[in-house]
């Protein structure tokens, strides 16, 4: 019998189980995937090498304190073999027409920046830093309360409960309601696909809590996003535990009221593992589908109201030649057709993409030995791709990769746009879907990030660690919400949750 069974080797399964195998916990990893990572995964095309899932990572600098403890706990959990590097400060660059402006770590860099671009907003500049504190506070109340048995819960709630819910409710466009000047609301709300939602459903407190992570600087692992997997999975061998790929897990067997063991198809065969507890990292969507209709039909019921979130296309483009001479860097850019930075792509056919995030991940890895590349993300209306998002794998339908090339070229032109001194480098391009992001990593209809993020998500019960089901745990973006640091300790909360000497270690 395993300590756990971890289902899905994402970031939150991964780091779940390297935890609990630091505390000689033998545990099985279960992939449905023939590559592990989740959405670290990387892949090859001819020279160029692309990581649709990380284009930059806050929390693993060398600071002390909160500003650095995600990357203490990484190389904890690795033995110091993942190593990180600094990216461009600026590092993330706003574009509007005829306007752009740089966001500089640490916030006081950034606050510089808006007060001498927008010197007649200032009373309205320091507000919005001020609102952004206050909604931080009460996320880490919010998150805290995910991931704490009952009985340190309670004390939290009744500390700070009042004062976070009222944040949770809160939308970055409420906030935004406040600034005056376009410009200076179109950059504050502008870094929204960060976590996927729009302004107006957006909950201020994520928004100030993502933004506010980059504070400390930010990052990209050398090696690429597929170290993670890398360094992670060894460190679950060393301990007895094993990492299977194509598992297709279809059962979480409940017995006697407790989870108990895992049933998946492998390799044509259906097979059985029994384990103490279960830790579900494969979206709480596909967890319930999992269960028997008769388990924890409440949850269950909770959890199926929580809808999708945003859909996201990725265009990826390889290069041959000097791309920095060309205008690239490390920064990322956010570039938008006007200042109403909230709007999907409804209609890619007929019009360029509203807005767009343009990575350049070659430049971000000084280990990187391929071809220059770029990776550009536009966010859609999941009813773009909605006919399609129910086939079958590998079954693609001629009006499918007939929208599918018409938005590649599209999007591309847009791009060359904004950069056409890359225009004559240009030797490579491919673009993924909602289809794509369904086939796989599985995610709720090809969604960016999972379930929505919103306050309904953020005040629902149904999101803790621990469900209603004893044995049965979760971890992942759901839980804690979307990013490699977010997911990462929703994971590290499970296995404190299953092994309780672990918790000294996550406040280190």
């Amino acid at each position: 019998m395993w300590d756990a069974i971890v289902i899905g080797s994402g970031m939150g399964g991964l780091a779940c189980a390297a935890a609990l195998a630091k505390r000689k916990r033998r545990v099985l990893v279960l992939e449905q995937h023939s590559i592990a990572g989740g959405l670290t995964q990387t892949f090859r095309r001819q020279d160029w090498e692309f990581a649709p899932g990380v284009h930059y990572i806050a929390g693993v600098g060398p600071q002390p304190g909160p500003e650095g403890q995600f990357g203490r706990l990484l190389s904890w959990l690795t033995d110091g073999s993942l190593r990180f590097a600094a990216g461009a400060n600026p590092y993330d660059i706003v574009r509007l027409p005829g306007f752009e402006l740089g966001i500089a770590h640490p916030e006081q860099a950034y606050r510089d920046a808006l007060e001498a671009r927008f010197p007649q907003q200032l009373a309205g500049i320091a507000r919005w830093f001020d609102a952004c504190a206050e909604a931080r506070r009460s996320a880490y109340t919010l998150f805290g309360l995910r991931g704490m048995p009952s009985w340190m819960a309670w004390g939290l709630r009744l500390l700070r409960g009042a004062e976070a819910l009222r944040w949770s409710e809160r939308t970055l466009a409420d906030e935004l309601g406040r600034i005056d000047d376009p410009a200076l609301r179109a950059v504050l709300g502008a870094r929204w696909a960060d976590y996927g939602a729009v302004p107006t459903q957006a909950p201020f407190v994520e928004h100030a809590l993502v933004t506010h992570a980059y504070d400390g600087g930010s990052y990209y692992p050398v090696g690429g996003s597929a170290q993670f997997a890398r360094q992670l999975v060894p460190q679950i061998e060393a301990a007895g535990g094993a990492l299977r790929l194509g598992c297709d897990v279809y059962r979480i067997v409940v017995e006697g009221g407790r989870a108990s063991a895992v049933e998946y198809r492998h390799g044509g065969q259906t097979q059985r593992e029994q384990a103490r507890h279960v830790v579900s990292a494969i979206g709480v969507a596909n967890t319930a589908d999992c269960l028997g209709a008769d388990v924890a039909v409440e949850w269950q019921r909770a959890i199926r109201a929580l809808a999708p979130g945003v859909a996201h296309i990725s265009l990826f483009v390889g290069f041959e030649g000097d791309i920095t001479a060309a205008g690239a860097s490390s920064a990322n850019h956010w570039i938008f057709e006007g200042t109403d930075i909230g709007q999907l792509w409804r209609q890619p056919v007929d019009e360029e993409a509203p807005g767009m995030f343009v990575s350049f991940p070659s430049l971000k890895d000084p280990a990187c030995t391929g071809g220059p590349t770029a990776e550009v993300v536009a966010v859609v209306a999941d009813s773009v791709f909605a006919p399609w998002i129910g086939a079958a794998d590998g079954e693609r339908p001629e009006e499918y990769v007939a929208l599918k090339c018409w938005i590649e070229d599209r999007l591309l032109t847009q791009f060359l746009r904004h950069f056409p001194a890359l225009r004559p480098l240009v030797r490579f391009h491919e673009l993924s879907t909602p289809v794509t992001q369904r086939h796989f990593v599985r995610s709720l209809q090809g969604s960016m990030y999972g379930i929505e993020m919103s306050a309904g998500r953020l005040a629902t019960p149904a999101l803790q660690i621990r469900t209603p089901v004893p044995g049965l745990l979760l971890a992942g973006q759901d839980v804690m919400g979307p990013g490699v640091p977010a997911a990462s300790m929703s994971g590290l909360l499970a296995a404190a949750n299953i092994e309780p000497s672990l918790w000294a270690h996550l406040n280190a």
